[in-house]
């Protein structure tokens, strides 16, 4: 538990929403924190404990990238530029919801898939 509690915070400061860096230099130091925890704890017995870090951390990573893109237009614009469809698009970016409920909806889950992320070289910490 308290490893769980340490990746957490330590993956909380590299994807702090107001860093101001790309979202390829946060994936990219990411990354790094990643391959060397999952080395560490990659061969545990509950596999489902890291499929829900997993999806934890690919939330927070969308959060990251919705502040990044600050606006109202904007944030329909890339939406949009991502595959997602007009009205779902517009619903989102105009919501007056926090980041972190955004992030899981079904727009921002098409928009930025976990695939999206592991082109960017993002490791999964579990095989599932």
């Amino acid at each position: 538990m308290k490893a769980l509690a340490r990746f957490k915070q330590k993956a909380r400061e590299i994807t702090r929403r107001t860093r101001g860096i790309s979202p390829q230099a946060m994936v990219k130091q990411l990354a790094t924190y990643l391959r060397g925890w999952g080395s560490y704890y990659g061969f545990c017995q509950t596999p489902s404990v890291l499929h829900d870090l997993n999806s934890w951390l690919h939330r927070r990573i969308r959060c990251f990238q919705w502040k990044q893109w600050q606006r109202g237009t904007r944030r329909y614009a890339e939406l949009r530029r991502r595959g997602v469809e007009h009205v779902p698009a517009a619903k989102t970016a105009g919501s007056a919801h926090g980041p972190w409920r955004l992030a899981r909806g079904i727009a921002m889950s098409k928009a930025m898939p976990e695939s999206s992320w592991e082109q960017l070289g993002l490791p999964r910490l579990s095989t599932r």
